[in-house]
């Protein structure tokens, strides 16, 4: 691109197409971007040496593409795409850039960009840097997105290449990040950042929070010889020096083979450093925490944790761009200086998704424990616990069992001298869940009774609700948590859960220690009664079962694209049995769902199109009366699986009573092990009756011009929405920025375990047992199988067939649908006793759970074998 001769060119504001840097603030980032607001900020910034230079604004470049021939047009094809669409993306994208770079910038912005130029020497470099406005903000950084050019000398060069920063907006990597984050291509505007040029001896990043483990007490310097480029783009293995609280903590010096260098007449080279010179320290250790003072002082001045790039030249450090780090899991507030420990409530919950807050509010209105809030997550403080020597040992067992990530974590986190507070005061022994002995007598109607209490209340519920709206309705809710609470956490059914589980725990050990055998338990638990989440799975096969026969109908469901698909099937052969057979389905579980913890997920009963994946992946697969069947075989196999423990155990020493105890645990657990799942059924059940009489109120506040849109109730908390409907007034700003807060949480991965310095504290499995290269997990459910991976992370694109594995991130009761279609299932959060590895025992399903980054390191299709008895995954091909 140069310059227009041409005389029509339009009048143009030269004052607001440049701003010099000591023009511009955090403020003004529509007009000149995230990099040079950021820049502008930097050079306020006392003992900060920022290079001199100065914005084209995004007001030049939106004349610019005024002028790029069917500009618009484009654009509107280039959001349709999809993100995984890469060769369309590749192609269009391209036909941008070429319009872009080939409009002549008129004469007038030419002066304007190349005015400031005239004070310095003509042969003077810069640095021309892009500046998009979505770009270096706290929430996404886009960070190697856009382009930068190094060591431009020249005005023409410099209208050159400040038309291709303009161009590479619409580099297909920029293109697709865009559309991965739902960012809109027309919204998104190009600045760019004109710098004077710094040859550096040496230059790096600097991150004021550790971007391995996110703690944000040590200080992370990365530091290279020449320009910093090199160490950008990964040409060479950085010296790292880790600073904390003014002391080099930690220093490994890296081989740095090339240095990038500047040209005299422009541009940059690489060059080869001499070997002697090659495992050199880049900085004096003096250096490293002279830097990372500065770093302090910047964080300071934008608030966050900064990810800055820096240039050392004649002695001094000059600061060329200063970021937020978006990829920092946020801490939980306390409002102390004292360290804090805290466990992940979602890794317990297989719910690890970030919750709105009206979700996170009416979860703490569920729970009696306290819970700490960061990422739109729930967190557990378990400093007291960890402090206390009484309690320790058995909190730490219990949760150890429960997910040994967990555990290894904890342990790791008492490993530090000094980290946990010691107890202030006397250290009284508290009952830790799972600890103390269950003594509830093994009685079948003790279930029995406690479901009907349930589903009584639930009914109540229901029938009072109904006359209910304003402010009366949410009082109601409010004191009806407390009989949530009541039956949720009655004691008597707590006594059954933990009687299963520690039955469990019992049959495991004393069968591996008797007879050698591991995990006898999950046999021995297939198909008992009152498991109200395996039901669901089975239930789901009758409905394939009245599908099955109508061809008509399964043609219809193959097709459907929305979900007011059952309104429709009464005009087809067979319609109005199956669209009968559906909403009884629905009538006892639609109100289950991906996530179902958080109140404000979209229910089945809402969205039915999402069982119709499974749906027909069940007509498929299997013939009539597979639910009955499977049901009575694993009922028979746990029979068989009692009669030769029994057998077995009677021919050892002491082996009547050996297996007379036996036999009265296998009849506990098999009494007790089903009512696990009942009150978190029941409770979902509550919240559904909650959540649509609060729908009714929204529409209602929506009528009222207080909300924009029904789901904008989903942003406040619950006693925030009480507080709107009393005062009949509601605020939009607060609602748009909780808004954007949960999209940015959306992007975060929580910890399962989380301190308050901000590290994220990873435990590791223990284990010598596992062949080489295997992915370790914890088992779950006994036997192995091999089969074809599918990596699931929406149930509504669940197509499975005979011969595939269930790979996910966690699943949660809604998921269990899905496990009488496979052979086996991998997940990368999960624990013994949590609903997936109960469900996968109830079915005989083999299964590891808790396999780090599962979805990542397996692919869909490859050939996998499980080792569910084990505990570990093997890539077959």
């Amino acid at each position: 691109m140069r310059a227009s001769d041409s005389s029509a060119a339009r009048s143009f504001s030269s004052s607001r197409s440049v701003l010099d840097f000591q023009e511009i603030d955090r403020t003004r980032i529509a007009l000149v971007g995230g990099k040079g607001a950021n820049l502008g900020e930097l050079s306020r910034v006392e003992g900060i040496h920022v290079p001199a230079g100065y914005c084209v604004t995004t007001d030049a470049f939106r004349r610019v593409m005024a002028e790029v021939p069917s500009i618009d047009e484009r654009l509107g094809r280039l959001s349709r795409l999809s993100p995984d669409d890469r060769e369309a993306i590749r192609a269009l994208s391209a036909e941008i850039r070429d319009g872009i770079e080939g409009i002549v910038i008129p004469d007038d912005l030419a002066e304007a960009i190349t005015k400031p130029l005239a004070r310095l020497d003509e042969k003077t470099a810069y640095a021309v840097r892009s500046s998009a406005t979505a770009e270096d903000l706290p929430t996404a950084s886009f960070a190697g997105q856009q382009d930068t050019y190094l060591n431009v000398v020249g005005q023409a060069a410099i209208l050159e290449h400040v038309s291709r920063c303009w161009a590479s907006l619409f580099t297909e990597r920029a293109v697709t990040y865009r559309l991965r984050n739902g960012f809109d291509h027309r919204r998104v505007q190009m600045a760019v950042v004109v710098q004077q040029m710094v040859f550096s001896d040496v230059a790096g990043i600097l991150f004021t929070a550790d971007p391995v483990t996110s703690n944000r007490k040590i200080t992370t310097v990365e530091a290279g010889f020449g320009l910093g480029e090199a160490l950008v783009s990964g040409l060479v293995n950085a010296d790292v020096y880790q600073v904390r609280d003014g002391e080099l903590v930690g220093k490994a010096v890296g081989v740095k083979k090339l240095a990038i260098d500047a040209l005299p007449d422009g541009g940059t080279r690489e060059r080869a450093i001499e070997r002697a010179q090659q495992e050199q320290p880049a900085l004096t250790d003096a250096q490293a925490v002279q830097l990372a003072q500065l770093g302090r002082r910047i964080e300071g001045h934008f608030g966050v944790p900064q990810d800055i790039e820096w240039c050392l030249a004649g002695g001094g450090f000059q600061i060329v761009q200063s970021r937020p780090i978006t990829t920092l899991f946020p801490i939980p507030e306390t409002g102390d200086l004292a360290n804090h420990v805290y466990v992940s409530v979602g890794h317990q919950q297989m719910m690890t998704d970030p919750m709105t807050p009206l979700g996170l509010s009416v979860w703490q209105l569920t729970t009696p424990r306290p819970m700490a809030e960061a990422g739109g997550r729930l967190f557990v403080d378990v400093t007291q616990m960890l402090a206390s020597p009484a309690n320790r040992a058995g909190f730490l067992d219990v949760l150890g069992k429960s997910d040994p990530l967990i555990g290894d974590a904890l342990r790791t986190v008492l490993d530090r001298d000094g980290f946990i507070p010691p107890l202030d005061g006397e250290d009284p022994t508290v009952p830790v869940p799972g600890v103390e002995p269950a003594t509830i007598e093994t009685d079948p109607a003790l279930v029995a009774d406690l479901i009907a209490r349930c589903e009584a209340s639930i009914a109540a519920v229901k029938r009072e609700i109904r006359a209910k709206s304003g402010s009366a309705l949410l009082d109601f809710i409010l004191a009806d948590f407390q009989e949530l609470r009541r039956i949720l956490f009655d004691p008597e059914s707590h006594e059954v859960i933990m009687a299963g589980m520690q039955t469990t725990w019992w049959l495991n050990e004393k069968l591996e220690e008797w007879l050698g055998e591991k995990n006898a338990a999950d046999t021995l638990t297939q198909s008992v009664p009152h498991n109200v989440t395996a039901e669901m799975g089975l239930a789901l096969l009758d409905v394939a079962d009245v599908i099955r026969p109508h061809p008509e109908v399964v043609a219809f469901l193959q097709d459907v694209t929305d979900d007011g698909f059952l309104d429709e099937l009464d005009g087809l052969a067979g319609g109005p049995e199956v669209r009968e057979a559906i909403r009884s389905y629905l009538d006892k579980y639609g109100m289950r769902c991906v996530g179902e913890i958080d109140i404000t997920r979209p229910r089945w009963s809402e969205r039915p199109a999402t069982l119709l994946p499974v749906l027909l992946s069940n007509v498929k697969n299997f013939e009539p009366g597979a639910g009955a069947r499977r049901f009575e075989q694993g009922r028979q196999e746990a029979w068989k699986k009692e009669q030769e423990v029994l057998e077995r155990l009677r021919v050892l020493p002491d082996g009547a009573r050996k297996a007379e105890e036996t036999k009265r645990m296998i009849e506990r657990v098999r009494t007790f092990t089903g009512y696990r799942e009942y009150p978190k059924y029941g409770m979902i059940s509550r919240y559904f009756v909650y959540k649509q009489a609060l729908l009714e109120e929204a529409e209602r506040l929506v009528r009222a011009g207080l909300f924009a849109e029904r789901d904008d109730v989903f942003y406040l908390r619950f006693q925030e929405l009480h507080d709107v409907v009393r005062a009949n007034e509601a605020d939009g700003e607060l609602i748009r920025r909780r808004k954007e807060a949960f999209k940015s949480y959306q992007a975060l991965t929580p910890p399962r375990v989380l301190t308050s310095e901000g590290e994220a504290v990873v435990g590791a499995y223990q284990r010598e047992d596992v062949p080489e290269g295997a992915l370790v997990g914890l088992p779950v459910s006994t036997g192995t199988v091999e089969g074809r991976a599918r990596v699931i992370l929406d149930v509504a694109e669940a197509a499975l067939e005979a011969d595939d594995i269930l790979v996910t991130a966690y699943t949660d009761p809604s998921w269990s649908p899905l496990f009488v279609s496979v052979k086996g299932l991998v997940t990368e959060v999960g624990g013994q006793m949590t609903h997936g590895a109960v469900i996968a025992r109830e079915y005989g399903l083999p299964a590891v759970v808790g396999v780090e980054q599962a979805t990542r390191l397996i692919r869909d299709g490859q050939r996998i074998r499980v080792n569910g008895t084990n505990g570990y995954v093997e890539i077959l091909s």
